[in-house]
């Protein structure tokens, strides 16, 4: 009679479910020299084994990344604040009737940039309705910081074109939860900044960067840097909102004093619709 045994069970959850059923009556977790070294929280949160913590947010998004077949992504960064035309709308209504200025300027300069949210939205769109019906080693893939404002529009544009999209959020105090539209299965939370942007780099064929603040520039000239010293390979980078972006950082500049060659400038792009950017990204890989 043929065994029904799985050889490859290794009984490991077992650990883990007795870990939670603890939990789940009360009982407080404090160390315990028994608990199984993989299953103690206690001893997982030492100083001393970062290093594992460190493996495992690298490890966790890219074996849950192969098994979706992503390999391929379209990197999407900007603001966490913008938001879309009706919801700055709203904001903008409610500041004028609480007739606080400062409030108002604030709203003023959501519902000002709110075409941005809606030109991420479009382009998450152009992107999956790109890979739709193409072979798994063809298909592009939204990715983004998994946040609100530009993020959760690219995103969204993925989810109303019926695609998968990828999102890989922070940890922070301040932080909201993931976007409604990343895909479950897909939205990943990290501790490191990191390891986050090394995930951000693995499969990304091209970065759209919008306008956003400090974490926007921050992982933007990463991207760069690593192209600029043959640290990554070289993949078209879209800066989206040429006006913002050249009044933000004057590039000729740099390039006046010497502190970066002319041809770096040929790295990057500007782009200011959706279609556009797209055509960038598809005219570098010929698709």
């Amino acid at each position: 009679m043929a065994s029904t045994r799985n050889i490859h069970d290794p009984r490991l959850a077992d650990a883990w479910a007795t870990l939670k059923a603890h939990s789940d009556t009360g009982l407080p977790l404090d160390p315990d020299a028994g608990r199984l070294a993989f299953a103690d929280p206690e001893f997982l949160l030492r100083r001393e084994t970062r290093g594992i913590r460190i493996q495992l947010e690298l490890l966790k998004p890219d074996l849950e990344q192969q098994a979706h077949g992503i390999e391929n992504t379209i990197v999407v960064f900007g603001s966490a604040r913008f938001r879309s035309d009706e919801q700055a709308a709203a904001l903008v209504a409610k500041a004028e009737a609480a007739g606080d200025e400062a409030v108002l300027r604030r709203a003023r300069a959501l519902a000002r940039n709110a075409h941005y949210y809606e030109k991420a939205r479009a382009f998450g769109s152009l992107v999956a309705r790109h890979s739709e019906g193409k072979p798994q080693q063809d298909k592009l893939f939204v990715a983004t910081g998994g946040g609100p404002g530009i993020m959760e529009a690219a995103n969204r544009g993925a989810h109303e074109a019926d695609g998968i999209s990828v999102g890989l959020s922070i940890a922070l105090p301040m932080e909201e939860e993931p976007n409604p539209y990343v895909t479950p299965a897909l939205s990943f939370k990290f501790h490191y900044f990191a390891l986050r942007k090394m995930h951000f780099m693995m499969r990304a064929k091209a970065l759209v960067a919008f306008p956003g603040g400090f974490g926007t520039l921050d992982e933007l000239f990463e991207v760069i840097t690593l192209v600029q010293t043959r640290k990554a390979r070289q993949v078209p980078i879209v800066l989206f909102g040429a006006d913002y972006w050249k009044r933000l950082i004057n590039f000729e500049f740099l390039v006046e004093e010497g502190v970066i060659s002319p041809a770096d400038l040929d790295m990057f792009q500007f782009a200011d619709e959706p279609e556009r950017a797209w055509d960038i990204i598809r005219s570098f890989y010929q698709l």
